[in-house]
C-alpha cells in the first residue's frame, strides 16, 4: 500500500483563490501553481491508483493522460449556463467501467475545499439504463442488498446518496422490499474525505477503501446493463 502526500497546502488554497478570482487572466497568471499543486499530483495518484483498480473491479478504467485520461476538466462548460465563470472551483476524477462506460458507471474522486468526495455508481442515467437498473434491483434484491452495502475496512459505509421519486414508478410493484431503492433516480455509494486526510499520507488508503466499498455497486450497475 502507497504511503505518501500526493499534495500540500496548495491545493486546496489554489483551488480557494480560484474561487476568489474566477477568470481567464487570473488563472493564466497562476497557471504554474495549478500544474505544481493541482494536476500533476493528482495524475500521479491517478497513474498509482490504475494496478490497484484493475484487482478490485472488472473493468474500471483509470487513465493518467492529462487531457484525454480519467481527470476531468477544470474548464466549465458554459455554452447553457447563466454562470458565465470559466473555471470548476473542484477537482475531479472518472475510472469508468467497461461495461457501463456509455451510461457514466465507474467510481469518481473529487476534491473541494469542505467537500471531498470518494465513491461511485452512476448519477442521473438516462431512461432505458434507469429501467433497466431498477428491473435488475426488482429481479434480484438480495444482489443488490449486497452490492449497495458499502462497507469500508477501516469502519463505516459509503452513503447512498441522491434523488429519488416520491412513490413507486410505473410498472413497479409499490410493497417490492426494495421499493425505496427502486424508487431512486441516482445509484451512488461515497463517503467524505477531510482536507487533513487529503494531504497525508494516508490519502492513498483511504481512496482505495472507498473504491472497494462503493465497486460492487458499480458492478452491478454496469452488469444489469448487459443482462
Amino acid at each position: 500500500m502507497l504511503a505518501c502526500a500526493y499534495f500540500g497546502p496548495g491545493l486546496f488554497k489554489f483551488l480557494t483563490d480560484l474561487k476568489k478570482h474566477n477568470d481567464r487572466d487570473w488563472f493564466l497568471a497562476h497557471q504554474s501553481r495549478y500544474f505544481r499543486d493541482v494536476r500533476d499530483p493528482f495524475l500521479a495518484l491517478i497513474a498509482d491508483l490504475a494496478p490497484q483498480l484493475a484487482r478490485i473491479g472488472s473493468g474500471f478504467i483509470a487513465d493518467p493522460h492529462p487531457t484525454r485520461g480519467s481527470m476531468m476538466r477544470i474548464y466549465r462548460d458554459i455554452r447553457f449556463s447563466a454562470d458565465k465563470s470559466p473555471y470548476k472551483t473542484h477537482i475531479a476524477a472518472q475510472f469508468m467501467h467497461g461495461k457501463g462506460k456509455h451510461a457514466g458507471i465507474g467510481l469518481y474522486l473529487q476534491f473541494a475545499p469542505g467537500r471531498s468526495i470518494a465513491g461511485g455508481g452512476v448519477w442521473r442515467p438516462e431512461p432505458l439504463a434507469l429501467r433497466k437498473i431498477r428491473d435488475q434491483i426488482a429481479r434480484d434484491p438480495r444482489a443488490w442488498r449486497k452490492a449497495s452495502l458499502g462497507k469500508m475496512k477501516s469502519g463505516g459505509a459509503c452513503a447512498l446518496g441522491g434523488e429519488s421519486l416520491k412513490r413507486a414508478p410505473a410498472g413497479y410493484d409499490p410493497n417490492h422490499p426494495c421499493i425505496e431503492d427502486i424508487q431512486r433516480r441516482d445509484f451512488y455509494l461515497g463517503a467524505e474525505l477531510i482536507e487533513k486526510q487529503v494531504t497525508s499520507p494516508d490519502l492513498f488508503a483511504a481512496v482505495l477503501d472507498r473504491f472497494r466499498a462503493a465497486a460492487p455497486l458499480a458492478e452491478f450497475l454496469a452488469n444489469a446493463l448487459s443482462s
